[in-house]
């Protein structure tokens, strides 16, 4: 069988191609999936690409199989050296049908069912997937429905849970017209949540209205900084979730739900300190790569920090968790509908004009990988 495998040398360059693998045997608590579906999503770049300059992608050819070559820059290799010259499998996420099963029960009772799965190398044509990293598919739902059921439906729905678990009443969002942003704005209407969204571009403000976003901030506009203070101060929002990682929007978010609080405080006295409100910054993406610039100029009641869905499943616990997967399985036709742009092949993935697309992780431009085509 063929899977994409991604391979960075001690020397910067980087190898992404088709490889012949043996099929796997799953384990008593394994199935086989046979994956049908499998998209890109911004979070499978830095394993695919191990942040190889974009611009020096070239084709090849490796054993008879499509491949590219790329340079990694010396700045992005020096944090590469757990995976120096490992062949390394890539794809978060797919789904597909159950065509083996290892001798536990709960496997051979996934045996002929459509399910999605999560833990690494599924841009496969088939893949080994423990039983806990499975989710049954309702009646209904083909794999392409649901190979996209749990990267950005489970951190969206993470992002509200850590909030509540946080003592917040309100959330903001960044590159929030995004696949996973549009899920989060269907989520917190549902459950009476506000948010707010920010945005780049006047389309993508668009674009959340017609969804019934209320709070919309577009960071190309000059009144910017004064619409995120007037929408901190209508929701209360005192948490953030910031998808760019690098420059200053984490400062300026923080900066504004400082003034925030102030005016929902009605001003009072001046405190070198500033308000004793709580500020929350969470980095759960890196579209910027560049270093996250902070003035500090919000008191000392505030935290930047990263989030990670793993992470988060770890401390919600194995029961919040399946209650938040069987609530992305009831819901896949709605609230965690995925759109894609575009389906490639495996060896379409490998296509230096579609890898320079879908690399530029840009809103409405979700790829979505055929393993079988």
């Amino acid at each position: 069988m063929l899977q994409i495998q991604s391979k960075v040398s001690g020397d910067g360059q980087l190898t992404l191609g088709l490889v012949e693998v043996d099929m796997p045997v799953p384990r008593p608590h394994e199935v086989v999936v046979r994956v049908e579906a499998a998209p890109i999503n911004p979070s499978d770049l830095g394993l695919l690409l191990g942040g190889a300059d974009v611009t020096t992608v070239a084709p090849a050819t490796i054993e008879g199989q499509p491949a590219v070559v790329a340079t990694v820059p010396p700045a992005a290799l020096a944090g590469l050296s757990g995976r120096i010259d490992q062949s390394l499998p890539c794809g978060n996420e797919g789904a597909g049908v159950v065509v083996d099963a290892g001798a536990d029960p709960e496997a051979q009772a996934l045996l002929g069912r459509t399910v999605a799965g999560f833990g690494g190398g599924m841009y496969s044509q088939f893949r080994a997937v423990p039983v806990g990293q499975c989710l049954v598919l309702n009646e209904g739902t083909t794999p392409e429905d649901g190979a996209s059921c749990f990267v950005n439906p489970l951190t969206a729905l993470g992002m509200v849970d850590t909030m509540r678990a946080e003592g917040h009443t309100a959330l903001v969002h960044t590159a929030a017209a995004s696949n996973l942003g549009q899920m989060l704005v269907r989520i917190c209407t549902a459950d009476g949540v506000e948010l707010v969204n920010v945005v780049r571009r006047p389309e993508q403000a668009d674009l959340l209205r017609q969804l019934g976003a209320t709070h919309i901030c577009d960071s190309s506009q000059a009144s910017f900084a004064d619409d995120l203070v007037a929408a901190f101060t209508a929701t209360g929002a005192t948490i953030a979730f910031d998808a760019t990682g690098g420059g200053r929007l984490a400062d300026e978010i923080l900066g504004a739900m400082e003034v925030a609080a102030v005016a929902r405080a009605g001003g009072g006295a001046y405190n070198r300190y500033g308000t004793n409100v709580h500020k929350q910054v969470y980095l759960y993406g890196r579209l910027s790569p560049g270093p996250t610039e902070l003035n500090r100029t919000y008191g000392m009641s505030w935290a930047v920090a990263g989030w990670l869905l793993t992470n988060f499943l770890v401390k919600a616990g194995p029961e919040r968790a399946a209650e938040l997967r069987q609530r992305v399985a009831d819901e896949i036709h709605t609230t965690f509908a995925s759109r894609y742009t575009k389906r490639v092949s495996l060896a379409g993935a490998l296509d230096v004009a579609e890898l320079t697309t879908y690399s530029r992780m840009a809103t409405g431009e979700k790829y979505l990988v055929l393993p079988q085509a």
